[in-house]
């Protein structure tokens, strides 16, 4: 049975930021894997975690689930999929369900003084669709969002959804690998490219020789772009 929003409070790891706290990142990791392995596969990446001086990072757990691509075994997935492809519908109760539990993550933060537009959410694989659900449809207030190796199918509720809103939007920072044989660049393009003609500003970055995994050279530029995005307090005043 789906949960309710407030009956799943999603266990987190942490990384604090070196100095005052002024603006938070929401990263969630891939089917299958969990915030703790989330940020383990970026520190040997990186060879260091991925801190900031003032934001604090979050690496969320997505609760244990049937998958229907594992034949209904059970894994630490943010929603369900009929298949992974981007030709079919999307499992549209799941990922809704699973929207109003970041939800209260996101009102953590905001609890703690931190404002909507100081926090960006993003993510890799089924973290990065599920970020976009997150901010397109529920939260567009946020400072932005980013998709790493990540799609949305070709009927996705988020493209519906921006065709009737006529706000403001959150800029998205989207890379894929082009030898990703899982979730095919294609699928990455697609998804870009028909969010763009919606109405969000956005850049599809391309890492030839690249498959379903993180590289320094992706986190580096996402690290870069971040600070652009939830500038310190100094940057913010010149």
């Amino acid at each position: 049975m789906a949960a309710a929003s407030g009956s799943v409070r999603l266990q987190r790891c942490v990384v604090s930021p070196a100095g005052r706290h002024s603006a938070s990142l929401i990263f969630l990791h891939g089917s299958g894997d969990s915030g703790r392995g989330l940020r383990m596969w970026i520190k040997q990446v990186l060879n260091q975690d991925l801190t900031f001086q003032h934001i604090k990072v979050i690496y969320p757990t997505a609760p244990l689930r049937p998958y229907t691509p594992l034949k209904g075994g059970i894994s630490n997935v943010w929603f369900d999929r009929f298949k992974i492809s981007n030709d079919c519908p999307e499992h549209l109760e799941s990922i809704d369900v699973m929207c109003q539990v970041l939800t209260d993550l996101i009102d953590d933060e905001v609890k703690s003084g931190i404002k909507k537009n100081r926090i960006l959410l993003g993510g890799f694989s089924m973290g990065g669709c599920m970020a976009m659900h997150l901010a397109y449809r529920n939260h567009p207030d946020v400072a932005a969002v980013f998709a790493l190796s990540s799609f949305l199918n070709k009927t996705s509720a988020v493209y519906q959804a921006l065709q009737k809103g006529d706000g403001a939007l959150p800029e998205l920072f989207q890379c894929h690998g082009a030898a990703d044989e899982l979730v095919l660049h294609s699928w990455g393009e697609e998804t870009n490219s028909m969010l763009k003609s919606l109405g969000v500003s956005t850049k599809f970055h391309s890492f030839p020789g690249l498959c379903h995994e993180l590289s320094k050279a992706e986190l580096e530029k996402l690290k870069s772009w971040i600070l652009t995005k939830l500038p310190g307090e100094l940057e913010r005043q010149t």
